[in-house]
């Protein structure tokens, strides 16, 4: 009996290693499943991101399968922080869960917002090593610059790093003005989108620094390489005033900046580009010349307007009285810009008093506006003549008897003549005393 139990046990033994086992490089189909389950059913790790199932949803908690042997639970302040993507969650959706702790009752407390947070922790590394430029919307901002939420991740953008107020601040300690000014500046921006690309990243110290200065000066020099392959001579494009020197204005075509030169402002004679636009406005130019090479776009305002002087017989004739601005004052006399279209005509210093005029300064000043007749107009050269003194109203027009009054120490037979000249030398003088002073006051600047 001992030896059938012997034996019996071995063909046993045999038996269940052969049916569950098999040969020695071979496992039974129920064992791999086994393994499968076991694998699948590994107990999570703390601080493990695993995507889950949401398998219940519920006001102040949900319940996400990470296929464990029970659901983790996403509750309490966890709900509150995705409060905007909660709303949007459905059951069977998946989501990435970050694995926290268990509670006292033996429930895996799941979050997912750290889980975006650490996918957005991962995006902000990979940004940070491509140089990509990215768009993020200004949340709000403290006395150092701007805040941006790139996901779940609050990023930084310092006042030297902004392309709209790095000028405005330099390095070093701001004065509480300028603090002050840079504020109410980034209150506007409050809300706006930024372009912006990442300069550092520290996880660990919860550090994300953003530049938007860096993104501009690679978008534009992209848009600018993209902007000149279309660009040709002769189209016409809106573009908006970004910045003036005393050489002319630039003009931001939508990332590429152009130059509209002093010349091509206007077909008026201009001192400065002030005098025709400022930053902000907005304008429409012509394209002049593409520089590939240097990177140069040449633009032009007047050559959309018509040429004044092509309408001016239209506008004017000899003889007319208009109004004009005096411009510039040389030696032989005034430059003054008519009001209605801008020509300019010449005052000649003949023209500017019956007085002897030895410079214009002593008539008119630059700035001044004068009511003035047109006495010539040349339209193949392009010239026309302005007369002040011509513009006096008849009853203004004075002639001033130049007699020279007797003086007080001269002889009686020369101050006391026969009483009918006494009384004509003496009203002689009376009248260059009056219409002196009358013809000053004729000439001086209307208005």
């Amino acid at each position: 009996m001992k030896g059938n139990g012997r034996a019996l046990d071995l063909t046993m033994q045999m038996t269940t290693q052969g049916s569950w086992l098999g040969s020695s490089n071979e496992m039974h189909p129920m064992a791999l499943l086994l393994s499968e389950i076991d694998k699948s059913l590994q107990e999570p790790q703390f601080g493990e991101i695993r995507n889950g199932i949401i398998v219940d949803k519920r006001p102040h908690e949900m319940l996400v399968d990470i296929g464990f042997k029970s659901e983790g639970v996403v509750a309490g302040r966890e709900i509150e922080r995705i409060s905007d993507e909660i709303q949007l969650f459905k059951i069977g959706d998946e989501i990435p869960v970050y694995i926290m702790r268990e509670d006292k009752d033996g429930n895996l407390m799941l979050s997912v917002s750290r889980a975006l947070a650490e996918k957005d922790w991962e995006r902000a590394e990979g940004l940070m090593d491509s140089q990509s430029i990215f768009d993020g919307i200004v949340e709000t901002y403290n006395r150092g610059g701007v805040i941006i939420r790139v996901g779940h991740v609050r990023g930084f953008v310092p006042a030297s790093q902004m392309s709209s107020t790095a000028s405005d601040f330099s390095s070093g300690a701001e004065s509480e003005i300028e603090l002050g000014e840079g504020e109410a500046r980034w209150v506007t921006l409050v809300g706006e989108s930024l372009k912006l690309k990442v300069i550092d990243v520290d996880r660990k110290r919860n550090r994300l620094i953003l530049s938007e200065r860096l993104a501009m000066r690679d978008w534009r020099r992209q848009q600018k390489e993209q902007l000149l392959e279309t660009l040709k001579e002769g189209d016409s494009y809106e573009g908006v005033i970004s910045n003036i020197a005393d050489f002319g204005a630039f003009v931001d075509l939508g990332g590429a900046d152009g130059l509209i030169h002093l010349s091509e402002l206007s077909w008026n004679r201009v001192n400065h580009p002030n005098e025709v636009v400022k930053v902000g406005d907005k304008v429409k130019v012509q394209i002049l010349s593409v520089d590939l090479d240097r990177k140069r776009i040449g633009l032009s305002m007047r050559r959309l307007m018509p040429e004044p002087w092509e309408l001016i017989n239209e506008y004017y004739e000899v003889g007319q009285i208009v109004r004009g601005r005096i411009t510039k004052l040389v030696n032989f006399g005034a430059f003054a810009r008519l009001d209605e279209n801008g020509v300019e005509g010449l005052i000649h210093i003949s023209e500017l008093s019956d007085q002897r005029v030895t410079h214009p300064r002593e008539v008119v000043k630059e700035g001044e506006e004068y009511n003035l007749r047109i006495i010539r107009i040349d339209t193949d050269k392009r010239r026309m003549g302005l007369s002040l003194k011509q513009a006096l109203p008849p009853d203004e027009k004075v002639e001033i008897d130049w007699q020279i009054a007797p003086s007080e120490g001269g002889s009686e037979s020369e101050s006391s003549p026969a009483k009918n000249g006494a009384t004509h030398t003496n009203g002689a003088a009376k009248a260059v005393s009056v219409l002196v002073p009358a013809y000053t006051e004729a000439l001086q600047p209307v208005g």
